[in-house]
């Protein structure tokens, strides 16, 4: 029976944090924003892509319990939808024994029924999404029609080709529009890096000003492991103004009124705000961009992490350098300054000014702190290891006992009460190889690891900026490993001023040694920096997740072969 005409229309869009795989705590999250939209008297509440199951489930999509309790979820949800409509992400499984199990689905539930069942037609398959490993593409579009109203729904990506990307040959918008739709609601999860935010909202724009219609785009939020989802879900008008933004790294629930005409109510308060074209990646590393977003985006990652894993307490070596500096802080902001346990390890080669600073940062965060001088264990390693190592000189190896014999303590710690280790590695040294396999590159989570050195100092003048947390001595000295008398990065490294450059061209905009050469960068110097990003990949393939800010992270998204010749 087709639905009864009214004028105007109320719909909420619930942007929530999902925790992968934990239907029971994700259903009563979704069914407590259905009820709070019923007490708005709104017609219809929008959730985001696989809301029900959380995003991305990988794997999990293989068994089949995970499905069925997706569909028990789905069951209790649309008990809920009643006198409301509920349009929610979910698995959905595919009756055609000739595709793929499943389809990535969002289930139109109205009284107590699934009135429709839209499937997503765009599965990507690059960077960190690898969807068409588990999901089958929709082959047939039809607009869903509620209340005198004719909904448009896709899925994420389906919105991401207008005609002009390479990786898909259909349009769903393209489809849609055909029967005359007169709004477009988008479910999404759509992931955070400092580039993409820009990027969101012109392709939202291009969108609504082709097909001459509002779009509704519901994002999720909330960080799964290295993947941070940043919200900012986004009610645009035809003409491309955005009438409402859901804030950005926090959960929201937001309302909107259609008038019969499609425009909205209360348009005057459009958020002035100009889209011009889309946004690519900058065409050189800019160090202070978003940093404000970068810093939320690690916050979460990290506070995600602990609270979705059961995590209480984290520990971090402090060595009075800026990486641990920032990834104290940044912990500190996290899980609260009383839950960081920072331990200060001292070698033979530490400077007094580093201990020092240490001290000073754990005061000004009010974090608990220890010191232990390594210097008994690292001498009896070497007095255990003469026979075989003889009077040969110092070398890389006696530094990496260092760094090795601190990463014992701290896991010795962690195991005896019950800490997570945090990495404080930055990209920059994870590109080049620069650090030490079971040593400081030891941890539960990456913290630093997707951010180059010249970012890692703009976060720390960010958290700086109301009052001095990192003491400035850590911002103005050269820096250093401290492994071996007098040591610098520099000694090893390029200047982090060209070093970053490189790898940032290389990596985030895969420009191979001859397009870096054309650039005017040194091509010894180049040759260099790209034979150690290459050789090291074996460490890197060892390393522990790393939260995701930028557009290339290393991780699940880039994947290169360890034993690859190209550029070696």
């Amino acid at each position: 029976m087709p639905y009864q005409y009214q004028k105007g229309m109320k719909i909420i869009l619930a942007q929530q944090n999902y925790h992968i795989g934990d239907f029971e705590k994700n259903t009563e999250k979704i069914i407590s924003a259905i009820e709070s939209a019923k007490a708005q008297q709104a017609d219809l509440v929008v959730f985001s892509e696989l809301a029900v199951c959380g995003y991305p489930p990988r794997d999990f999509l293989e068994f089949d319990d995970f499905i069925r309790r997706s569909y028990d979820s789905i069951e209790k949800i649309k008990n809920h939808a009643d006198s409301i409509a509920v349009l929610v992400g979910a698995p959905a499984r595919n009756p055609d024994i000739n595709g793929k199990d499943l389809f990535n689905a969002a289930f139109f539930l109205y009284e107590k029924e699934v009135k429709a069942e839209v499937h997503k037609t765009l599965l990507p398959t690059y960077d960190v999404f690898d969807e068409g490993r588990y999901f089958e593409a929709a082959s047939t579009w039809d607009v869903i029609s509620f209340k005198g109203k004719k909904l448009a729904v896709t899925i994420c990506e389906d919105i991401w080709n207008l005609g002009d990307n390479p990786l898909y040959t259909v349009c769903p918008m393209d489809k849609l529009i055909t029967q005359q739709p007169d709004l477009m609601i988008n479910l999404s999860a759509s992931p955070f890096d400092y580039t993409h935010t820009a990027a969101r909202k012109a392709n939202i724009k291009e969108n609504v000003l082709k097909y001459g219609i509002p779009m509704l785009y519901c994002n999720t939020v909330g960080s799964q492991t290295e993947i941070v989802f940043d919200g900012g879900s986004i009610v645009m008008d035809s003409e491309g103004n955005i009438i409402k933004e859901l804030p950005y790294f926090e959960e929201a629930l937001d309302s909107i009124e259609i008038n019969d005409d499609n425009t909205f109510v209360d348009s005057v308060h459009t958020v002035s705000e100009k889209i011009s074209t889309q946004s690519n990646i900058p065409s050189e590393l800019e160090p202070e961009l978003n940093i404000g977003e970068i810093y939320d985006s690690l916050v979460m990652g990290i506070g995600n992490y602990f609270k979705k894993m059961n995590f209480q307490q984290a520990i971090i070596g402090s060595s009075g350098g800026i990486d641990s500096a920032v990834t104290i802080a940044l912990a500190s902001a996290a899980l609260g300054a009383e839950n960081v346990r920072c331990v200060l390890m001292p070698s033979p080669y530490s400077s007094d000014h580093s201990v020092d600073d240490a001290v000073q940062l754990s005061k000004n965060l009010g974090n608990p702190y220890d010191i232990i001088h390594i210097k008994n264990i690292y001498e009896s390693f070497l007095s255990e290891l003469h026979p075989i190592f003889q009077d040969r000189p110092f070398s890389v190896a006696e530094e990496n006992i260092q760094s090795r014999t601190r990463g014992n303590l701290l896991m010795a710690i962690a195991n005896k009460l019950g800490y997570i280790l945090l990495n404080t590695s930055n990209k920059s040294e994870l590109s080049t190889g620069y650090g030490t396999l079971y040593g400081d590159m030891a941890g539960g989570l990456g913290v630093l690891g997707d951010c180059y050195k010249l970012q890692v100092y703009a976060l720390a003048h960010y958290i700086n900026l109301e009052k001095e947390i990192i003491p400035s001595h850590i911002l103005t000295k050269a820096p250093s490993a401290e492994l071996r008398p007098n040591q610098k990065d520099s000694d090893s490294l390029p200047d982090y001023t060209i070093l970053d450059q490189i790898l940032y061209q290389y990596i985030e905009r895969r420009k191979g040694p001859n397009e870096l050469k054309a650039m005017g960068f040194d091509a010894a110097l180049v040759d260099r920096t790209l034979r150690m990003v290459n050789m090291n990949e074996y460490k890197r393939n060892q390393f522990c997740p790393i939260i995701r800010i930028s557009p290339k992270a290393f991780g699940v998204g880039r994947r290169i072969p360890i034993v690859g010749k190209y550029l070696s």
